[in-house]
């Protein structure tokens, strides 16, 4: 299933790969690949129990690649707003995707593609990967990728990530809470492979359930997420696909 030749998908058993593929420009990511991304990553759950991202070459993604040629177009508020939709319906489909996501990141992962590290529900980095939200250097506000970060970081550290525009090591990013493991370069593939397996030994009603209870609950009142989680513990725990 090819989209763009600069994203790569291939099924393994339960597990979809997707890799960024532009490793001569630091896997940055054209709007064509960005909206190929989010293509696969809604369909990831009609083809596989999980999907793992990754990418070609010494980086992660440095970030998204603005349209070369003449100077873009003054447009009015909506026509920005809709035109930034790409970009948030990204962000949307890692969210929203049944399939738990893991990130496997190395290198750099600058602007957007610190954003989708971040929104992946398992981030594991080599200790040489860094993160940087460099936006508000370049004088833009960096409000849509702060979005990608909201449930991840507190408010004080996503403030201080904005503001800054700081590097961060993968040591730093998983203090702040964005970055599940670190671990060392070699080790990184393997990792992913681990974590990988342990996840599809479960049964799949289980593997859903953790996804869904983490990404409704935390908007949840504590008594509203308390009854939340006895329902859903009770409806999968007594399933029938739990037994083997």
């Amino acid at each position: 299933m090819e989209l763009s030749e600069d994203i790569l998908d291939r099924v393994d058993g339960d597990v979809l790969t997707i890799t960024l593929n532009r490793p001569d420009e630091g896997n940055g990511l054209t709007d064509v690949a960005i909206g190929a991304l989010t293509a696969l990553l809604n369909g990831a759950a009609a083809r596989a129990r999980m999907v793992v991202l990754t990418s070609a070459g010494d980086d992660f993604c440095v970030g998204r690649i603005a349209p070369r040629g003449a100077a873009a177009p003054k447009l009015e508020a909506l026509q920005v707003r809709r035109g930034r939709d790409l970009v948030f319906n990204c962000y949307s489909a890692f969210r929203e995707s049944p399939a738990p996501i893991i990130a496997a990141v190395k290198g750099r992962a600058l602007g957007f593609g610190c954003a989708i590290a971040a929104c992946a529900d398992i981030t594991i980095a080599a200790d040489n990967a860094v993160f940087q939200m460099p936006e508000f250097a370049h004088n833009i506000m960096p409000t849509i990728a702060m979005s990608a970060l909201l449930g991840k970081v507190s408010a004080k550290r996503l403030m201080y990530i904005a503001y800054s525009t700081n590097t961060m090591s993968a040591e730093r990013a998983e203090r702040m809470g964005f970055v599940s493991e670190t671990v060392p370069p070699a080790n990184l593939e393997a990792s992913v492979g681990q974590l990988t397996a342990t996840i599809l030994k479960a049964p799949q009603p289980a593997v859903l359930a953790i996804k869904e209870y983490a990404r409704v609950a935390p908007s949840m009142d504590i008594r509203g997420a308390i009854d939340y989680a006895r329902s859903l513990h009770a409806v999968v725990n007594s399933s029938s696909e739990m037994r083997p």
